[in-house]
């Protein structure tokens, strides 16, 4: 996948393509990062890419023409199917759904914001899509950028070293993961639950769904509610319930 990210900051976009799954990713050849300077294309000797917000107010908003030009740049060196996605807050909000959305593309062109945003006409001219990863305000979208980076990069295949690591993640069937143990067997009278040391994968597969359903339940019911949940897995929320006094 060749992903090319629109930044005026591309030494901090860059770090994510250096490290963990993703740098993995980029060894492999499985990921292509690039990233492209809106300064590059500036038109005066100053290489500015800010201005003044018509109608007066606070801060400054990017020009059209030097990110225009910049993602144009970015356009000759991705396949065609590769989506302009601006990283903004009022954007559609980024979740697994839309991670496995964008994996299965060719390519990617993210567009870092600064100052009180872009121009619009930006917006109405160049871009595909808005996300968001959250409602809270960031002074740019490099960090959306890589978060997405990060998502997208781990559902390719051949990127983790074991492909169920991903369709295990929290989210992916809907739920939030289940808790995760490891050696030693008891930390300060705190014991690994005794099911994950009997051998019997029915059982453990069985505890680890009723986890992930009473998790979800108890620290996000917006994602239960949208479920449709099996007879199994109702009787299973039911005797996580029970077993924490909660019915």
């Amino acid at each position: 996948m060749q992903i090319a990210v629109v930044s005026i900051f591309p030494e901090l976009v860059a770090q994510i393509g250096a490290y963990g799954v993703v740098g993995r990713a980029r060894e492999r050849g499985l990921v292509e990062l690039d990233c492209v300077n809106p300064r590059d294309f500036a038109e005066d000797v100053h290489r500015t890419v800010d201005d003044r917000p018509y109608g007066g107010g606070p801060g400054m908003v990017m020009k059209y023409q030097p990110v225009a030009a910049a993602i144009g740049a970015a356009r000759q060196s991705l396949p065609d199917g590769s989506p302009v996605v601006y990283l903004s807050p009022q954007g559609r909000v980024f979740d697994q759904d839309g991670a496995r959305r964008l994996a299965g593309l060719p390519g990617l062109i993210l567009l870092s914001g600064r100052y009180e945003g872009i121009d619009e006409r930006l917006v109405e001219s160049e871009v595909d899509e808005e996300l968001s990863i959250g409602d809270f305000v960031l002074s740019g979208g490099e960090i959306p950028a890589m978060a997405v980076i990060d998502s997208v990069c781990r559902l390719l295949p051949g990127v983790l070293g074991d492909a169920e690591s991903a369709q295990q993640d929290s989210f992916m069937a809907g739920l939030l993961d289940h808790p995760h143990y490891t050696r030693p067997e008891e930390i300060d009278g705190r014991r690994v639950p005794a099911v994950l040391l009997s051998g019997d994968h029915a059982r453990i597969a069985r505890w680890r769904l009723k986890q992930s359903l009473g998790r979800s339940y108890m620290r996000r019911p917006d994602l239960v509610g949208k479920l449709q949940l099996s007879k199994e897995q109702r009787e299973l929320l039911d005797e996580f319930l029970k077993e924490q006094g909660k019915v």
